[in-house]
């Protein structure tokens, strides 16, 4: 006969058997394990049930080369880490984005996507040289070179887009493949055309579109205080300055539409239906993840898809490699200045290199230089150069006195983060406008490159060296970024899976693309009430002139009679 027992019952034996056998020291022990066990499991079982469902997702990055690939591979590393699936778009003259990684599967389209480093590197000296120039026919010969190469690079994007949609196979495997979003940098059109070619929700890793700022693209932006890129103007301009911006805005939309117009809207019109335009495809992303916060930004209008997340690259520094170390320790109380000119200026022109190694010569300060151009004659003892240098770890290092920098925002960004002061070079592209507002917060100082000399960068480096205004203002600036409930990094990570989760975000974009631009800007609205306007104006004056005719008349005929 089996003897059967009840929950209870068994309990009951157990702890019974537990009294009857075990010392009071032994049973206390006993009653502890299972209260810990109990609670254990109830705690295993509260945190299944509260914890956030994370599936696997499949992410398609088309993304832009250069530095901007610096900062979405950090992206692609962190949702790789995430369990997501990663692939990554690259074109045959890729010059960052490697063909093989841990964190991705690469597809190579077989056509060049005009972001090769020989290219970027003959460009850069260009410029460097026309600036060195220093006359107004050189200034104009800069803005010149810059949209022509702009025009160039267009072209070859273009061509390499339809060389993409166009091959059967690849565009097959997209299909197939199923993905859950396309991530992609809108400073380039071609993740922009396939996302929407695919049907995917988009989101962008965004500070550029490819013809002005991304706030530009959707946001509203009153020319009266938001500073058109490009023209070193804070948020506090003069009337003239004003007038300058309003005149530059419409020069710049100009030449967007002349120069990217064509070629993205025949594109549009051959793979997603006529009538469509490019920047209509552009505005209707459904999240814009900006590279940038409002310690960098000066403060503007912005909108409900725009999540941001400046310095989500940065990272608390790493211990130095031994023998950097030693250099940065023997640099004593002087402590030390980190200079690199980022990711498309390894060297200077000669007679620049000469002038800046024979002022940190003159410093008691020890200097690490990224720099990759013929070693100066006039480098000092105390200046170290090398190829490549741990960038973030120095500068979070307590003896880092200084940042001398080109002004790309990876850097400045790195320079906030660790409350370093910048002396600012501002060679290309966004870079002056970048320093501009930094100089404008009383955290950094530029050099004119056109004129710098030795005497003109010693002055600079040694204001914003022995001046406490400019480490202090950037440490307050340091607090403040730092001082968020998400870190950067985290906040883009959830919004990238919100939109995977909800297969889009349409709740947060606002459908304004969709009007044309008199309707958005309620020009045919403003014509229909002054229309009505002046259709009761005139109403009235031919009324009240019908009257006075009639009682003249009346008047006249009383007269004659």
């Amino acid at each position: 006969m089996i003897n059967v027992q009840s929950g209870d019952d068994h309990v009951r034996s157990l702890w019974r058997h537990i009294y009857l056998n075990y010392s009071t020291e032994q049973l206390a022990r006993a009653m502890m394990g299972q209260i810990f066990q109990m609670c254990g499991q109830i705690i295993i079982t509260l945190l299944v049930l509260i914890a956030p469902v994370v599936q696997s997702g499949k992410v398609l990055v088309f993304a832009v080369d250069g530095s901007h690939w610096v900062n979405m591979n950090i992206m692609i590393e962190a949702l790789h880490a995430k369990g997501h699936n990663i692939t990554v778009i690259r074109m045959s003259d890729s010059w960052y984005i490697k063909e093989f990684s841990p964190h991705y599967t690469s597809i190579t389209v077989n056509s060049p996507g005009g972001f090769d480093e020989e290219s970027f590197e003959m460009f850069a000296s260009r410029l460097m040289a026309i600036q060195r120039d220093g006359s107004t026919w050189a200034r104009l010969n800069l803005e010149i070179e810059m949209w022509q190469t702009t025009f160039e690079i267009t072209e070859t994007e273009s061509k390499m887009i339809k060389h993409m949609m166009e091959d059967e196979g690849i565009m097959q495997s997209f299909k197939e493949a199923k993905y859950d979003l396309m991530l992609t940098d809108p400073l380039l059109f071609g993740g922009v055309l396939l996302g929407h070619y695919l049907k995917l929700p988009i989101v962008y890793n965004v500070r550029w579109t490819m013809y002005n700022e991304g706030h530009f693209a959707i946001a509203p932006s009153p020319l009266s205080y938001v500073p058109t890129p490009m023209l070193e103007l804070s948020d506090r301009m003069t009337f003239f300055e004003r007038v300058k911006n309003v005149l530059m805005y419409f020069v710049y939309e100009t030449q967007g539409a002349i120069l990217f117009g064509p070629y993205y809207n025949a594109l549009c019109e051959q793979f997603i239906g006529p009538g469509v335009s490019f920047l209509s495809l552009i505005q209707s992303a459904d999240l814009w993840l900006h590279r940038a916060d409002f310690i960098f930004e000066f403060p503007r209008p912005t909108m409900p898809n725009i999540v941001y997340m400046g310095g989500f690259q940065c990272k608390p520094s790493k211990p130095l490699p031994a023998d950097l170390k030693d250099f940065v320790q023997s640099s004593g109380d002087h402590g030390v200045i980190v200079m690199s000119l980022g990711t498309l200026v390894g060297q200077l022109p000669d007679a620049v290199a000469e002038a800046v190694a024979e002022a940190f010569a003159e410093l008691p300060q020890k200097v690490i230089w990224r720099y990759k151009g013929r070693r100066p004659s006039a480098l000092g003892n105390n200046t170290l150069i090398m190829d490549w240098i741990p960038q973030n770890d120095l500068l979070g290092h307590p003896k880092t006195r200084a940042f001398v920098a080109h002004g790309g925002t990876n850097g400045i960004q790195e320079a906030i983060y660790h409350g370093v002061p910048i002396i600012g070079f501002g060679l290309i592209f966004d870079q002056p406008d970048n320093l501009s507002k930094m100089r404008v917060k009383g955290v950094a100082k530029t050099v004119d490159f056109g004129t710098v000399d030795k005497n003109s960068f010693l002055e600079t480096v040694k204001e914003v060296l022995y001046d406490p205004s400019y480490r202090e203002n950037m440490q307050r600036l340091s607090r403040l970024h730092r001082d968020v409930p998400v870190k950067p990094l985290d906040n883009a990570i959830f919004w990238i899976e919100f939109v995977m989760r909800h297969k889009g975000a349409a709740h947060l974009r606002t459908e304004s693309y969709k009007m044309p631009w008199y309707s958005y800007h309620s020009v045919d609205v403003i014509l229909f009430l002054l229309s009505a306007v002046m259709l009761i104006t005139l109403t009235t004056y031919a009324l009240i002139r019908h009257l006075c005719c009639r009682i003249c008349l009346r008047k006249t005929k009383n007269k004659l009679q």
